[in-house]
Parts: structure tokens; sequence; C-alpha cells
């Protein structure tokens, strides 16, 4: 294909007047427990692809690509593309699109969230922040995005054989997010022990290797509603080898949510690893100073303390003590956002 066929013509990015931040800083991408530059294709603003489609802003990332907002010359400005080769497609984990959706935002998403395992006797149906499809803003909106990464050009780190850049809040479209990738559905009545969900979704009774149910879907409704409101994860993580640190994971646990119930430890098949007979921890991995307000320091929005509320009654040790799908769709804090949105 010649640049002949454009249509319109690729914008000249600018070389100056954008922050250049502390190679020393990790951000982003960087910040992934199994982050390795290796696994990225370096993409630059204002590159080509396929002699069509212009990289015009860094919108998200996954643990092997970033996700890039496109141009197609040919046409017009469209939604967000994932850069890297097809096989990452489905590596998508995060984008800062979470911290434009303040608690009183995302009940809407943590609606449909709840209404799917409500519904469907499957349970997990591998609830996490990358297999949310988002409705795409309009033409009207992505031009205006577009515009307006050319007026503040993002931050960036300078590498010596990459750049990194920061990704500025990308609009989201009206309507809710379609669930997508069911390959992880179980049906409901039967009894299941398999290592399911990805490491850091994982509920508690997974990394133990017990059985688990549907309430692991609310386990996941949490996690991922955190995800859609908070710049940071709840869990850190740790990778050594290659392989997630489930010590470390469970750590942080209990640092979030206090010290199990007894009850649980004796149902979960691994516990004797982390806690002796009386429940006390065994000290394998240190707990870090790590809590819910702590990470919640830069959530905006009115009703923080709310929010936290609605999801310690998901995120809990026991799966029995976690509410079903319609308690906690119907918890007042997720009412009373609805009824607000509804008068607005």
């Amino acid at each position: 294909m010649s640049s002949s066929n454009w249509k319109c013509s690729p914008r000249t990015f600018p070389t100056s007047g954008f922050e250049l931040l502390d190679p020393r800083i990790k951000i982003e991408e960087e910040r992934l427990p199994t982050y390795s530059p290796q696994k990225y294709y370096p993409v630059q603003e204002g590159e080509i692809f396929n002699d069509r489609y212009q990289a015009i802003a860094k919108v998200g990332f996954g643990v092997t690509s970033t996700v890039w907002f496109a141009r197609d010359l040919l046409q017009h400005s469209r939604p967000p593309s994932l850069s890297g080769p097809p096989s990452s497609g489905d590596e998508y984990i995060r984008s800062p699109t979470a911290q434009t959706w303040p608690p009183n935002d995302p009940r809407r998403y943590n609606l449909f969230l709840l209404y799917r395992p409500s519904c469907i006797s499957n349970p997990n149906k591998d609830l996490q922040l990358k297999n949310l499809l988002l409705p795409a803003p309009s033409p009207e909106v992505l031009s205006d995005f577009e515009e307006q990464v050319f007026t503040r050009p993002a931050p960036r780190k300078v590498l010596q054989d990459q750049t990194i850049y920061t990704s500025p809040p990308f609009p989201a479209g009206d309507g809710l997010p379609l669930l997508g990738d069911l390959g992880e559905a179980r049906f409901g009545e039967e009894e299941q022990c398999d290592n399911i969900m990805p490491e850091y979704y994982r509920a508690p009774e997974v990394i133990l290797k017990s059985n688990w149910d549907y309430k692991v879907d609310i386990w996941s409704v949490g996690m991922v509603a955190w995800d859609i409101v908070s710049p940071k994860t709840i869990i850190d993580g740790k990778v050594v080898d290659d392989t997630w640190d489930d010590g470390a994971h469970i750590a942080e646990l209990v640092a979030l949510l206090g010290r199990p119930s007894p009850e649980f430890l004796k149902k979960a098949n691994m516990s004797w690893v982390f806690w002796d007979e009386s429940g006390n921890w065994k000290n394998l991995v240190p707990i870090p100073d790590r809590s819910f307000e702590k990470l919640a320091a830069d959530i905006q929005g009115e009703d923080v303390e709310g929010f936290l509320k609605w999801l310690r009654l998901a995120l809990q040790w026991n799966p029995e003590d976690r509410p079903t799908a319609v308690e906690l769709l119907m918890d007042p804090w997720l009412m009373k956002g609805l009824k607000l949105r509804k008068k607005t």
C-alpha cells in the first residue's frame, strides 16, 4: 500500500515540550511483576504500521504488549489497538482509564459484573479487567482526545533502547461493557478443585488448593471493582524464577484481610504451609505494611469509605462469608449510587 492512498496526512509529533521522567523510577508496565522489556515492541509516537495506522497515544498496557490509540490514515481515528504480535492480543491487563472512574461512577459496571454470576449457573467466568470490552467513544470524542494529546504531550522516560510513555486517561463510551472470554466457565452444580483464575485475581481457596464454587466470582467482582477505580493494584505480587510466589501473595492478603478464621484454615488444603496448628502465621514470608486505606489514598470520589466497606464484603477469606451476587448487588451503597445516577 502506498502513501498516495492516504486520505489524511500523518501528524508530526513535537520533539520537545513534554516532561522527561526520572529513568530510575518504574512506571506503567515496568511495575508489573513479570515485566520484561524484551517482550514488548518499542512503539514510538507517530510510528506508522502497515503503511496505514499511525500510533497517536499509549492508552494502556499488558504483560507482553502496550495498548495504543491509532489514527487510520485511510479513514479517521480508530479505537485503541494493541501493539505487539497478534498472539499477545489477549494479554491486556490494566488501562489508566481506571484512574478516571471514581467510586461514584463505576457502580453501573459493578452492577453488570454482578448480574452475570447471579443469572448464569456456570461459575468462574474469568472476571478480570482484561476481559471487559468497553464501548467505544463517538468519533467526535476520539477527535477531541487526539487534539488533547498534541496539546499536552504525555510525560515519558527516554531510555537507551526504548521510550516508555505514560498513558493519558482515555475517554469512555456510553453504555455497559461486555464480558468476553468464557472459556473458563464451569457448571455450578459440580464440585471444582482445579487451578483457575490468573495469579493476581485468585481467591484464597484457589491459592490454597481447596475446593471452590461460584463464590470465586464474588471475589473476582471485588478485585475488578478495585481495578476500575484505583491506579494501584491490590496485590503487588512477587515472581521468583518466572513463577508467581504464592507465599508473598498470601502474606499480602493477611495484611489486607487480617487473620483468617480457624474454620477456613481447617478446610484449606495448603494452610499448614503458612499457619501452624493453632492458626499462627509461621512467618515464612514477612507480612507487609499494607492496607486498603493506604492503597485507596489516590482514589478520587466522594464516598471512598463506602466503597471500601462494600469491597470488604466481597473480599473475604471464607467463601461462605461472602455474599451472593444478589446480596452484593442489593447492598445499600450500590443501590444508593444507582439511584443518584438515575436522578442525574
